[in-house]
């Protein structure tokens, strides 16, 4: 079956993006694998007429607004975000109204129709670059609370968060992860922000999954506990073999990014499904935010 895919995507000048937190077999016949800041960018970049994004459906929208005239694919058209599902439209306008002076600040964790009425964009590895990147006293930041709230210990601006959150960081229980500490004293105990305040309070480094992969590399410790999805520990024990890389607690697993498999993603490579379609007027407007993001350095 990668035999095949590969044929297919060299035929119809097609190029495979990837999550992190796919399955092993999907990142493998990736073209470029990521977090969610690496495949905006990737996404801009790529020179090719057919997009197939391995990942949910907030980042093929990412996809498809960054490359309006392409055409963008998601294997699984139900791999969804419940963190982004969690704020409307009519929660952002809500917001709004009540404190218009501030900037809204959408995590790319949201859907098109969110972005469209941003502000400016962000991800977990440049959310403080981008919120120190703003005039403004007052910041709406959404979905996302916890990533909310660890961006404020950095900045002056006064942060409002929405109370959205990821159900899988969500899962990492104090208890849990201080019994990994004690049980691998010598590892490095990395977390995503979106953990909770007093997972993040037991970590060495706070960091997304590209920022951990980083660390790893460039670290001398040779042991690491991860706090994030399981697809990324699989990742950094194929990139970096000479190191050892263990969940902090249980492994955490997302069940909509684990929907993607390899039958699904030639199954949308042969026959162009799932298409990716957004309103050309949201599109236009989403657009904004994503390439003011972009422009962060």
């Amino acid at each position: 079956m990668k035999e095949e895919i590969l044929k297919i995507k060299q035929k119809k000048k097609a190029v495979i993006l990837a999550h992190n937190y796919q399955r092993l077999e999907v990142q493998e016949i990736a073209d470029f694998i990521g977090d969610s800041f690496e495949l905006a960018r990737k996404a801009r970049e790529v020179d090719a007429e057919i997009i197939v994004f391995c990942g949910v459906i907030f980042m093929a929208e990412m996809a498809k607004i960054l490359n309006p005239d392409k055409k963008v694919l998601i294997p699984r058209i139900d791999a969804r975000c419940p963190m982004a599902d969690m704020v409307t439209v009519k929660d952002v306008s809500e917001l709004k109204k009540k404190y218009p002076d501030a900037i809204v600040v959408s995590y790319v964790n949201t859907n098109a129709d969110v972005k469209a009425i941003s502000d400016i964009c962000c991800t977990s590895a440049n959310a403080l670059k981008v919120v120190n990147s703003l005039d403004s006293e007052k910041i709406i930041f959404l979905p996302d609370e916890n990533l909310a709230n660890y961006v404020s210990r950095f900045v002056k601006n006064e942060i409002i968060p929405f109370k959205g959150f990821c159900y899988v960081h969500k899962r990492f229980q104090y208890d849990e992860v201080k019994k990994a500490k004690d049980a691998h004293p010598d590892a490095l105990l990395i977390v995503h922000p979106e953990c909770d305040p007093d997972i993040i309070a037991l970590a060495d480094e706070v960091a997304s999954t590209s920022g951990m992969i980083k660390i790893a590399k460039n670290s001398n410790n040779k042991k690491f506990l991860i706090g994030t999805e399981e697809g990324l520990i699989h990742r950094m024990r194929k990139e970096i073999p000479d190191k050892e890389f263990y969940s902090a607690g249980t492994s955490k697993m997302c069940h909509n990014m684990k929907k993607i498999r390899i039958e699904d993603v030639y199954e949308s490579l042969l026959n162009e499904k799932e298409e990716v379609i957004i309103d050309r007027e949201i599109m236009d407007r989403a657009k904004k935010p994503l390439e003011r993001m972009l422009e962060v350095v």
